[in-house]
Order: C-alpha cells, then structure tokens, then sequence
C-alpha cells in the first residue's frame, strides 16, 4: 500500500534489533528495512550477508528506508552481533529440541516493551531465506517466537516475518500509551517486572567461559 507522507513526524523511539543472518539476497535485505521502518525501528545488523554490503540492490528494494539500511552494521558472527544485548528471541517455524519456551508475537512484543522500560536491550534473530537458522543460532536466544499460522504452510518471506513481528511491537507500544504503561503488564501468572536489567549476552559469553575453565581445571 502506497501511503508515506513525508510532511508527517515519525515516531522513532526504541524498539528491537533486528538481526539477519546470512540473508542471501540484496533485495530482500532492503524490503525487511522497509517493513521495519514502517513500524517505526531502525536498528539492523547483518551477519554474513552473502552477496556481501553494502548493496545497491537492498537500497533499490527499500523503498527509501535509507536510514535503516545506512545505519546497519555488518558482523561476522551470530554471537557478536548479540553481544551487547539483554535478550534475544529467535524466529522459527521449526520446533527444535531445546528446552526454551516459545512465545508468539504477541506475547513477545508486551515483553520486549516491559523489558525495555527496565532498560534492557531486546534483538530479534532472523535466518536466512533458504534454511532459516542454524540451532546454534537458536542457543544463543533466551525464548523461540513462532507465529500461530496455519501449520499446513507456515512458510514466510523474510520481510513478511520482520513485518509481522515488527507490527506486534507497534502494536503493542500504541496500546500501552493509552493505558498505564509497559511497567503494568502482567503477563498470566508472570509478572514481566524488576528494578535491574538483565546481563548482556557478552556477560553470559564470559560466565560460561569461566565455568568451563573451572570444570576443566577440576577435571569433571
């Protein structure tokens, strides 16, 4: 839908880091930029992209959301480009054999939304177009987000599920203005609440590390 009136303010306050990995095609890496910036984030990172960057064929895609796509930063691996942030949910349509709890969209976004009014940093993971991602990838994140879509063909484009996930966020943000604030959500019988945030994946990186030192130092 055609719709961008550029007389008008945008809104452009917080909100997740996206994070794709390995995205094979220039193009899809500009429509993802612009389902994000339609719902008003603008932090990409881009972990190996194969047809390399910066790319013409993503600025092209984008439909102007230039910013999104300046502003992107490039890493070489999954685990440093989530370094600095306090939670990571990662998107599948695959169900893995991991003990990690999945959530929807929605769900996910009332708890991005609390959890960044505690001062946390929240990044989304998004694999790439032909294998989604890598249960390495997967480990890295405290919770699987999967959307509730006919399970006979789950299949979504990367932009779409960037949208999808991004419009939840939106949502979600638009709905706590009219209420009491983000600090109010209680979420089942789970309060998503606090005073400290959450460590920062490179905290956790270095915890394990020193934990398997001392294992190793005493022979277990």
């Amino acid at each position: 839908m055609a719709g961008t009136d550029r007389r008008q303010s945008s809104d452009l306050a917080g909100g997740p880091v996206v994070v794709l990995i390995e995205p094979q095609l220039g193009e899809n890496i500009g429509a993802a930029a612009r389902a994000m910036l339609n719902c008003g984030l603008t932090e990409m990172r881009i972990v190996r992209p194969r047809d390399g960057w910066p790319n013409e064929k993503a600025v092209a895609s984008s439909s102007g959301a230039t910013m999104v796509l300046d502003g992107a930063r490039l890493f070489e691996t999954t685990e440093a480009a989530v370094a600095d942030l306090n939670g990571v949910y990662a998107t599948t349509a695959r169900r893995r054999d991991m003990l990690k709890e999945v959530v929807t969209p929605r769900r996910a976004a009332r708890e991005m939304l609390a959890r960044e009014a505690r001062g946390e940093r929240i990044g989304l993971l998004f694999g790439a177009e032909r294998k989604g991602l890598d249960n390495d990838d997967v480990a890295l994140s405290d919770k699987i987000l999967e959307a509730p879509l006919n399970p006979g063909f789950s299949s979504l484009n990367l932009a779409q599920a960037v949208l999808l996930i991004s419009w939840e966020w939106r949502m979600a943000k638009l709905d706590a203005s009219d209420a009491a604030g983000p600090d109010a959500f209680v979420l089942g019988t789970e309060e998503i609440g606090g005073d400290a945030p959450r460590a920062s994946r490179d905290d956790l990186y270095r915890l394990f590390e020193h934990l398997e030192g001392e294992l190793d130092e005493s022979g277990f």
